[in-house]
């Protein structure tokens, strides 16, 4: 069924927000977030000044690097700008990604700290103007295990409902995961275990947030 847009965004926002319940998720949810995102330029640059070992990546070996950061942004955040667009209507995307969002960079903090990573041979620099926020405006080489940029890219497709929608960031996510390894962003290891990671992160707070707005509010995507 296609998306109901007989009803505002502002209504389904007011509506969302006057249930106890449904507040109780997207304010707290809000602000766990800004603040662990207002954190990680820190923690960024503390494990930018670490020394980490250096994988042997056979995959890496075989492909020439290449620049290829603006093919990279313009996936990411053409569809980040698709899911803000989906969430205006369906508060349910927001609170789903806000949450396990913040559970997701929160295992990714620990799991860097826990495995100390120098960037591959012949990594090539992102170029990324609106990421390099939450880097400090830094050039960060060490966020290795397991890859953000995948991450990102596999928590919007579970976010999403709608069928094309799917289709097209599962694409994505084949596009970004491939081009991250042309460049010699990340390890294979990286781009392979963000998915793993992700997905049990979801499931996971999917049960515990147990959402319950009707459909007559959020419009339905299915």
């Amino acid at each position: 069924m296609a998306q109901n847009n007989t009803r505002t965004i502002k209504e389904i926002w007011v509506e969302a927000l006057q249930s106890p319940k449904t507040r109780s998720k997207i304010l707290p949810g809000s602000v766990v977030t800004i603040i662990m995102l207002s954190g990680m330029p820190f923690f960024f640059g503390h494990i930018e000044k670490r020394n980490g070992i250096v994988l042997n990546d056979w995959v890496l070996d075989c492909l020439p690097a290449y620049n290829v950061s603006l093919l990279i942004f313009a996936l990411i955040w053409g569809m980040a700008i698709l899911t803000v667009y989906r969430a205006l209507y369906n508060p349910n995307i927001y609170i789903k990604y806000v949450w396990t969002l913040f559970f997701v960079n929160l295992t990714r903090m620990m799991t860097i700290m826990a495995f100390a990573l120098d960037p591959p041979h012949g990594m090539v620099h992102l170029i990324d103007p609106i990421t390099g926020i939450f880097y400090g405006n830094a050039v960060i080489t060490k966020d290795l295990f397991y890859s953000g940029h995948t991450s990102t890219m596999v928590l919007i497709f579970l976010c999403l409902q709608n069928r094309t929608d799917k289709i097209i960031s599962f694409i994505a996510i084949i596009a970004v995961m491939v081009l991250l390894l042309i460049q010699h962003i990340h390890y294979t290891i990286d781009v392979l275990a963000a998915p793993v990671f992700v997905c049990t992160i979801y499931l996971i707070t999917s049960y515990f947030l147990k959402l319950d707005i009707p459909d007559k509010i959020t419009g339905d995507e299915a």
